[in-house]
């Protein structure tokens, strides 16, 4: 009778934790200027909700040409997600760049830099934004300053929070030299230093290392993830004949002394890539797909370690083989049967085409897999979520007019396009296994015009972003998660087609025109991977959701939708998402 009870007991908790369904609740829409870099929901308090958006602003004014900077607007929502307050800072920020808010503890920062071409010097400022009416709380304040040796040496920071956000952390190098230094200092909420910042060095050759990430640890401990470079065999040593090699990760205790390095080469595999994250109080969790091949153009199988961060020991390694069986069998282009949002111009079928080639030349994974999110569950696993990924650009033309002599005109423009293809969630238990494995077919594209250069045809390039690049492209592409009681549930915007797509080896039809994709929930089940996917609503009734951007704050998640017009101001909304 006490199994029957316990049985029951069970499949209860199981049946209440798929129950738990995400509502969205979108506020009223409101208008920003055309042209805006980029939406943000940075911070939530218990009077509203905050958003940054980026814009371009007049920096000065020539007989033969206009100067731009960078410059943002915060908008302040209420509880109903309906605009309180819009500031623009463009007159606080004159003479400075925006680099952007930053929410620690209670207070609201603004981050802006500025620099002299006569002392080469980059200085960052920082001032407090009073939240209740939107304007500077302050004076400006010298954050930190750095100083470039020669002209054409190149000034690189980021700002990140420290390991329990309650201080944010600089990080800054000055690339150009003979070796990279990278410093690191962190400041409390009142923009005040915690100590002298922390220089850590390499032996490596500039062009040959790129840092990937950073962590900063509870006990102040530095762990940089490095990619280390050399030019291919036979061919002069130019950056474009640059071949990634293998992974270099380090730590450094709190005054930049190197303390251990991870062994990266395991078991003749070479990782082709890598995510690092610090579980809270615990410990560093290492994922990485691997290839057989040094030089192997897919991947093979999925690496999983836990590793000590006080000395860098292995505590557990979990390999697992993988292959193209679980992927998608065809990602297939538009029939003549399909309807227009999934046709293609003849240059882009060529183009996506020859990239999956790439995929189909070998039993494995596609090379362009990159991780995306690590979560911990309640019983002290984790799981793992992928997705593959490809940057490339190609050109086209596109009819202009007719001319005065009745010819027809075209312009050759430069696309850059974003493919967010397959999701693969792995769940790897406290000791190390792996327990489950699922792969959700999807193919994602996004278009964005960013030239007008001449030339034709198609051009391929997978652009590597360092730890130092900042992006929120691709909008609408890709997914977002939320955590709740066991339960991860994973929004992303599809084609309506693909609405029973819920396995492996299933075709899907490409989602191109966002704008008209419906955005579904997948439900997973973080023990046993079972999930299911439902229909949450149609983009053509909102403004088109961003789910990638999605700020998960508290329990709930903030996500912006916007809507560009050709004509006329971008149709803006935000979004709260709670699971009931």
């Amino acid at each position: 009778m006490k199994r029957v009870t316990l049985l029951l007991l069970a499949i209860g908790v199981c049946l209440s934790c798929l129950s738990q369904k995400p509502s969205i609740t979108w506020g009223d829409e409101f208008k920003l200027k055309k042209g805006s870099l980029d939406l943000e929901v940075i911070h939530t308090d218990e009077t509203g909700v905050y958003l940054q958006e980026g814009h371009m602003t007049m920096k000065g004014f020539y007989v033969i040409m206009a100067t731009m900077r960078t410059s943002a607007s915060l908008v302040k929502l209420d509880k109903n997600l309906s605009e309180v307050y819009r500031n623009d800072f463009n007159k606080d920020l004159r003479g400075k760049e925006f680099v952007q808010f930053f929410a620690c503890q209670e207070k609201l920062l603004l981050f802006a830099s500025e620099y002299s071409k006569a002392e080469r010097t980059m200085i960052i400022y920082a001032a407090e934004v009073n939240k209740a009416d939107g304007e500077l709380a302050g004076m400006w304040k010298q954050v930190c300053s750095f100083q470039k040796e020669e002209k054409k040496d190149e000034i690189n920071f980021k700002i990140i929070p420290n390991a329990d956000s309650t201080r944010f952390v600089v990080v800054s190098s000055v690339e150009g030299k003979e070796r990279n230094e990278y410093q690191v200092q962190e400041f409390d909420k009142t923009i005040k230093a915690g100590g002298k910042p922390v220089v850590i060095s390499n032996e490596f050759e500039p062009k040959k290392y790129q840092l990937e990430d950073l962590l900063y640890t509870m006990d102040k401990k530095i762990i940089l993830v490095g990619r280390n470079l050399d030019y291919e065999e036979g061919k002069k040593k130019k950056a474009k004949f640059l071949n990634f090699q293998h992974y270099n990760i380090r730590i450094y205790d709190a005054q930049g002394k190197q303390e251990t390095e991870i062994n990266t080469n395991i078991n003749g595999k070479w990782l082709s890539s890598t995510k690092l994250v610090l579980e809270k109080n615990r410990d560093l969790i290492l994922a990485a797909f691997f290839s057989n091949e040094k030089k192997g153009k897919t991947i093979d199988g999925l690496l999983v370690q836990r590793i000590d961060p006080v000395n860098g020991k292995v505590i557990s390694t979990s390999e697992k083989q993988i292959n193209n069986s679980m992927l998608s069998a065809d990602m297939n282009a538009a029939s003549e049967t399909d309807d227009d949002d999934d046709k293609e111009s003849k240059t882009e079928r060529k183009e996506r085409e020859r990239l999956e080639k790439l995929r189909d030349e070998a039993e494995g994974f596609s090379k362009f897999m990159r991780f995306r999110q690590i979560y911990t569950t309640v019983d002290n696993g984790v799981v793992i979520m992928a997705e593959a990924f490809r940057h490339y650009y190609y050109t086209r033309s596109t009819l202009t007019g007719t001319g005065i002599n009745g010819m027809t005109t075209y312009r050759d423009e430069t696309v850059s396009v974003y493919e967010s293809g397959d999701l693969m969630m792995v769940s790897i238990d406290a000791a190390g296994n792996i327990g489950w494995l699922q792969v959700v077919p999807k193919q994602q594209r996004e278009e964005i015009v960013v030239g007008y250069l001449g030339g034709s045809g198609v051009s391929f390039g997978y652009n590597y972003a360092g730890f130092f690049e900042n992006t929120n492209r691709p909008f609408y592409s890709g997914f977002g998660v939320i955590q709740d009681k066991g339960i991860l549930h994973v929004l992303l915007n599809d084609n309506p087609k693909n609405a029973a797509v819920t396995q492996a080896g299933q075709k899907v039809k490409y989602a191109t025109r966002l704008g008209r994709s419906h955005c579904f929930v997948l439900s997973v089940d973080e023990k046993t991977g079972k999930f299911t996917r439902k229909f949450f609503f149609d983009n053509r009734d909102v403004p088109t959701a961003m789910p990638r951007l999605g700020s998960v704050i508290g329990e709930n998640m903030y996500m912006v939708g916007k809507t560009d017009r050709t004509m006329g101001k971008s149709k803006i909304a935000v979004a709260k998402i709670a699971i009931k």
